[in-house]
């Protein structure tokens, strides 16, 4: 797999990457997030309950306190308006380099195609590469082909088959 070449500036904490003519910057999440970012997964996932203040409070405080994960914003204009979680994962083999997973990536559908999107990926896998990570795994659900192609132009490869198995619902009454 050939990595994606792309210009970015920054620290450990914020990296800025060019889409076009324009910079676009991506950070790591912080406590006063956590609004913008359950805003965006109802987005993700309009489906989904959001979880209740205090709830969503003591869990973001345990990702923003883990060492295995980070989670990576772009910023428009002082507004969260992408985001994805990075998963960094210790492991025995390949000469015990870690490896990563990205989940949970969205962009406010208002300013998809701008660069956002790219900028938090793009971050996370950096990240994961200066965390001497050996590869980067990345899932979707979606058959769109242009979320698919937004993934290869982030520098996936399709390859490998993925499974998975959800916990059984709870039975009700």
């Amino acid at each position: 797999m050939s990595v994606p070449r792309w210009r970015w500036t920054g620290s450990r904490t914020s990296r800025s990457f060019r889409s076009g003519e324009t910079m676009v910057s991506a950070r790591l999440a912080t406590l006063a997030d956590l609004p913008a970012i359950l805003s965006l997964y109802a987005q993700l996932s309009p489906g989904d309950l959001l979880p209740d203040a205090a709830a969503a409070d003591t869990t973001w405080r345990r990702i923003l306190g883990s060492d295995m994960m980070s989670v990576h914003v772009a910023d428009d204009a002082g507004a969260v308006v992408a985001t994805c979680v990075l998963i960094v994962v210790p492991n025995l083999t390949r000469g015990q380099r870690p490896f990563a997973l990205i989940e949970n990536v969205v962009s406010d559908a208002a300013v998809r195609c701008r660069g956002f999107g790219k900028a938090v990926v793009r971050a996370a896998t950096g990240h994961a590469f200066s965390q001497g990570c050996y590869k980067v795994m990345l899932m979707t659900g979606r058959s769109d082909p242009a979320v698919l192609s937004f993934y290869e132009s982030c520098g996936f490869e399709r390859g490998k088959t993925a499974f998975q198995i959800r916990r059984p619902a709870e039975p009700t009454g």
